[in-house]
């Protein structure tokens, strides 16, 4: 492992880029001293940078003269596209300039260059994209989420000895329970995919529960949660517009009646406290699990902190060794068709 991690970031991929990136990248930098590249856009990121006092942040930006754009085909535009901020990104990693990727661009985009440029861990079939849902026990680690829809069962295996190194080490999860989604905690739930998984994940070296219903994602029924990603696009999205209905609601009811204004302004601080605690930019991203590398998956309408934390968590898996871990399960306890 490298003493000096670098990490990689996509300046042109969010909604309201590169203003967002290089305020995150200005304020990782600033806080815990990573060293950071910013890709893109040379001249607009240098203005951006202009308006931080930057002296003594070790930032370099990258010129990089195309942009993978939310329109654009994922794969065909990794290909076509060989100046664009995320190719560019991974390349570095590639070639040792860099540890780790962030972007809030193309999802799509970043899973493919992934792919395309890491390449796959060496007894890793398909990567994961995770992301952490917030629990009455913390957090729970989800996996997939829309990196690979159409599943094995070894396949959803690998993902769940991928979630249990992640929650060990960057959750700080002693013992983290796994447990597969299914429509019902009896064995004879499921489908072909998730029992034939249950099967492969019997002897599992870790805390595997078995199945899991939805509800127990939020009651903390487990730590890490697996499903193929179909099934984990699904819930997140749903969850993403649950989130946002509610809060709406809540808005309104309060603004409606005086004694709900009343009620908010006593309140105040168990709202706040409960705002962070569902936050998505106190985690900032989504880690693409399984590839030769590292990145991190920002949402497009990511605010300057969602970047500036999905950076931390870059370099800390970085840091944690992760990967390294995760090839000594695999070899120890290969799952393979």
């Amino acid at each position: 492992m490298k003493d000096r991690i670098v990490v990689a970031v996509d300046a042109m991929g969010s909604d309201n880029a590169p203003d967002i990136e290089v305020k995150g990248a200005v304020d990782a930098a600033g806080k815990w001293g990573i060293p950071i590249i910013l890709i893109g856009d040379s001249e607009r990121i240098q203005e951006n940078l202009k308006r931080y006092n930057i002296r003594g942040l070790d930032i370099r930006v990258q010129h990089a003269s195309e942009i993978v754009t939310m329109n654009d085909h994922p794969a065909d535009a990794v290909r076509r596209k060989k100046d664009s901020s995320i190719r560019v990104a991974f390349e570095l990693v590639k070639r040792g300039e860099a540890q780790a990727v962030v972007s809030a661009g193309n999802s799509g985009a970043t899973l493919a260059a992934g792919m395309f440029i890491l390449k796959r861990l060496p007894g890793i079939d398909r990567p994961a994209i995770a992301t952490i849902f917030p629990s009455r026990r913390g957090r729970t680690l989800i996996l997939d989420v829309g990196g690979t829809v159409d599943c094995k069962p070894h396949q959803l295996a690998q993902f769940a000895f991928m979630g249990d190194l992640f929650a060990r080490h960057l959750m700080k999860k002693k013992d983290p329970v796994v447990g597969l989604l299914s429509n019902g905690s009896e064995e004879s739930k499921g489908v072909e995919l998730t029992r034939e998984a249950h099967l492969l994940l019997k002897d599992a070296p870790f805390n595997y529960k078995g199945y899991i219903e939805g509800r127990d994602i939020f009651d903390g029924g487990a730590d890490v949660v697996v499903c193929d990603g179909f099934v984990g696009n699904v819930v997140l999205k749903t969850c993403e517009g649950l989130a946002e209905c509610v809060s709406r609601l809540l808005r309104e009811e309060i603004k409606s009646r005086f004694l709900g204004r009343l009620g908010y302004l006593l309140a105040r601080p168990a709202f706040a406290a409960f705002k962070k605690k569902v936050d998505y930019s106190e985690v900032g991203g989504a880690p693409l699990l399984g590839i030769d590398g590292i990145a991190m998956i920002c949402h497009g309408g990511s605010s300057s902190k969602a970047i500036m934390n999905a950076i931390f968590t870059a370099r800390e898996y970085v840091t944690n060794q992760i990967n390294e871990k995760l090839l000594v399960q695999i070899k120890n306890h290969p799952m393979h068709t």
